[in-house]
């Protein structure tokens, strides 16, 4: 079974919901092989060290001694045991992870992890965040959303535009419109907003952007109402019922934002693209040291596999406090950002967290290589395939062009979004090939788990990423 695309191809009818999203949270618990699954959102992957460290400690005494990060940037813990829901969310609900329990599942705002710490963006978006997450906090009627709606906010660098947001927004500059001026560091004017797949964006001033991104939602939930199909997302409403920019200007208008309608966005260097392709291309940050304004630095690292033990997490948190700002960036790249380091400190802040197991540099061999939690955490997988990547690690790098993500089962849970390599368990093996919304969709035969990295380079080659 290929994987499910972020885009539904034409012609195919939505789904039918007939119940509420199972998505777990921070008081919802989910029911694992490996016990009781907490998923904590981190609104734009914000952590203050005191909230990580609170973190660490409900990993430590409550779960298995691990944090898995997530596609969104938020936060699990897992292994924990029936009947501590209580008492974890005490912690959390101290270290000011909960500020409104209603709404704690649908916090879902994905955020350029860099703004504002090297030369290129503007911190602006990070405040459009902040700001939408309190408003979302705050309306008696956004707990209708699905634990799956996601927020967007995207700095104009392109780097998380096109991660699948129902309510997308794109930074602009003031001075010209072009979102490639907004890299260039001029100052954050106003945003294009997007909803779904519909390739037309609305110009919003920058005072209306959070209040535009919750209008939007709220036009997502007449829809979804009005279309009966129960939809928990924007490409899930049928097409009696879609919603587009025409719509939501309108719902905008009713509002009192003012809403401009825009088709297209070119560079001028080219034939202008629609939709969010206009602002894709830009890589997503590396791991290592990043530059940033008044000679401070950043370091970013990856999680292997996505999952930190306790003990590199209390890490981080010390590098934080000790010699950064006291704060933490998760990003939907299973990384951590560590803003506010000095130049003398940067470097060897780096090689000890590159000494504690974390991926500090974009040649490391565990760069770009994911995995869905596997055996023996979740019951529906076919392997153990975090032990099966691991013990392959070294030989299976795809080439910068194309991630590889492997999977116990056809979910493909955390899989990376655009085109990958994908690596998937069939009970005789792995079935190795291209996946992604233009990928073909013919399954090769599996190959024992001693071919797997074989496979993989000569998908990858085949692909043209050698």
């Amino acid at each position: 079974m290929p994987p499910s695309p972020s885009i539904p191809p034409q012609g195919v009818e939505p789904p039918i919901r007939d119940r509420g999203d199972a998505c777990p949270g921070a008081l919802r618990l989910h029911p694992a092989a490996d016990g009781r699954l907490a998923r904590v959102r981190l609104p734009s992957g914000d952590l203050t060290a005191r909230q990580a460290t609170a973190l660490a400690d409900a990993a430590e005494r409550l779960g298995d001694g691990h944090l898995s990060l997530t596609s969104r940037g938020n936060a699990e813990l897992r292994g924990l045991p029936d009947g501590c829901g209580q008492e974890l969310a005490d912690a959390l609900r101290a270290a000011g992870l909960l500020p409104a329990e209603r709404h704690e599942r649908i916090r879902n705002i994905l955020t350029s992890p860099l703004a504002g710490l090297d030369h290129h963006a503007p911190a602006d978006v990070r405040l459009w965040a902040r700001q939408l997450d309190a408003a979302l906090c705050a309306s008696a009627w956004t707990p209708a959303l699905s634990g799956r709606f996601l927020f967007v906010l995207d700095d104009g660098r392109g780097d998380v535009a096109a991660l699948g947001g129902d309510v997308t927004l794109v930074a602009e500059s003031g001075a010209t419109g072009d979102p490639r001026a907004a890299v260039a560091g001029a100052a954050c004017g106003g945003a294009l907003l997007y909803v779904g797949d519909d390739p037309a964006a609305l110009r919003i001033a920058g005072n209306d952007v959070p209040r535009a991104a919750l209008t939007a939602a709220a036009a997502f939930l007449a829809a979804a109402e009005a279309g009966g199909t129960g939809a928990w997302r924007v490409r899930e409403l049928p097409a009696t019922h879609a919603l587009t920019a025409h719509d939501t200007a309108a719902r905008l208008r009713a509002a009192g934002i003012e809403a401009e309608h825009v088709t297209d966005y070119g560079d001028g260097a080219g034939p202008a693209r629609p939709g969010l392709a206009a602002h894709a291309g830009t890589p997503v940050p590396v791991p290592g040291i990043v530059e940033g304004p008044g000679g401070r630095r950043a370091l970013s690292v990856l999680a292997p596999l996505g999952r930190l033990t306790v003990a590199q997490w209390r890490l981080l948190t010390a590098v934080a406090a000790t010699d950064g700002t006291g704060e933490l960036r998760t990003t939907p790249w299973r990384g951590v950002l560590v803003p506010g380091l000095s130049d003398a400190t940067a470097a060897p802040r780096l090689r000890e967290l590159a000494a504690a197991g974390l991926i500090t540099a974009p040649d490391s061999p565990w760069h770009r290589i994911g995995a869905c939690t596997g055996r023996p955490g979740c019951a529906k997988s076919r392997a153990d395939v975090r032990a099966d990547a691991a013990a392959a690690i070294g030989t299976t790098a795809a080439g910068p062009g194309l991630p590889v993500h492997w999977s116990g089962c056809e979910r493909r849970c955390g899989h990376p979004h655009g085109t990958w390599v994908d690596v998937l368990a069939t009970g005789e093996g792995y079935r190795v090939s291209v996946a992604g919304p233009e990928a073909a969709t013919s399954a090769p035969v599996p190959v024992p788990v001693l071919q797997v990295p074989t496979a993989i380079a000569a998908t990858a080659a085949a692909a043209g990423t050698p």
